[in-house]
C-alpha cells in the first residue's frame, strides 16, 4: 500500500551567499517518515495554482512552525517583537488551511500552525504573550533547548487529542512568543498550560485537524507524541 503523501509548509530563507532558499528542520521531515507517511515539501514561492495543483495531490497536510503571521490577517496589536513576517507564506497557509478545512483533508498544525488554524478561521493572537497575558509563563525558550521540557499541558478528556495522545497531562517544549487569544469558530479548546494559554485545539467535526502550541517533532521519543504523528498519517492514509 502506497505511504501517504504528507505535505509540509516551509519557510524562506538564505544561504551562506546570500542566495534564496526554502527551508524545513529535519526533524518534520523525520517525525513524518518515522510515522509511516513520505513528506513532500511545499515551497512558498509556488504560484498560487501550482500549490493548490499540488494540494489535491496531497493526503494530508502538516502546517510548521516560524515566524509570526502579519497583521493584515487578524486583529491584533501591534509590538516590536514581531519578527519574521513573510506575507508571502502568510497567503499559501492560510489558503492550503482553509481549503483542508473545507475539504476535510487531514491537518496537523504545529507552533506557527497552530496559529494559521486560528487566524484561517477567525481568531486572533497575543502578538506578544509576555506584554499581553496576565501571569503569562515564559513560553519563548531558545531554539538550544528544543528538547527541554518547560511546563505542562492538560488536555480535557473529553476531547479527541486526549484519546489521541493517550495522556491527559503532557510535558512539553515552549519556542514561542506569541499565542492564540480569541479562539475562532468551529474550534475546540482541548488543552491549556498552567497560565491559561491555549495550547491545544481540533475541529471536532473534522475528519482530522489538530493543531498543537509546542514543537513535538523534537519530542518523538515520547510515546505520546509519536501517537500524535501516527495517529496524523494513519488519516491521511484513509
Amino acid at each position: 500500500m502506497p505511504k501517504p503523501l504528507i505535505g509540509i509548509t516551509t519557510r524562506n530563507g538564505k544561504d551562506t551567499d546570500g542566495h534564496p532558499l526554502t527551508a524545513l528542520q529535519h526533524s518534520y521531515i523525520n517525525a513524518i517518515v518515522q510515522a509511516g507517511g513520505l513528506p513532500i515539501l511545499i515551497p512558498e514561492i509556488f504560484s498560487e495554482e501550482d500549490f493548490l495543483d499540488l494540494y489535491s495531490r496531497l493526503s494530508g497536510i502538516l502546517f510548521s512552525g516560524g515566524g509570526d503571521v502579519s497583521l493584515e490577517y487578524f486583529s491584533g496589536s501591534d509590538h516590536p517583537r514581531i519578527g519574521e513576517v513573510d506575507k508571502g507564506r502568510d497567503f499559501t497557509e492560510i489558503t492550503l488551511m482553509r481549503a483542508a478545512v473545507n475539504d476535510g483533508k487531514p491537518i496537523l498544525g504545529i507552533c506557527r500552525g497552530a496559529q494559521v488554524m486560528n487566524i484561517a478561521l477567525g481568531g486572533t493572537l497575543y502578538t506578544h504573550i509576555p506584554a499581553q497575558l496576565k501571569g503569562a509563563l515564559d513560553h519563548d525558550y531558545p531554539g538550544s533547548l528544543r528538547r527541554t521540557l518547560v511546563h505542562p499541558v492538560n488536555v480535557d478528556e473529553s476531547t479527541r487529542s486526549a484519546e489521541i495522545f493517550g495522556e491527559t497531562l503532557l510535558n512539553v517544549n515552549s519556542l514561542h512568543h506569541q499565542g492564540l487569544k480569541d479562539i475562532a469558530p468551529g474550534l475546540r479548546v482541548a488543552g491549556r498550560a498552567p497560565d491559561g494559554l491555549v495550547e491545544v485545539v481540533e475541529i471536532p467535526d473534522h475528519p482530522y485537524a489538530i493543531a498543537v502550541q509546542w514543537h513535538p517533532e523534537w519530542l518523538t521519543d515520547q510515546p505520546s507524541m509519536q501517537r500524535l504523528f501516527k495517529s496524523f498519517v494513519v488519516a491521511s492514509g484513509k
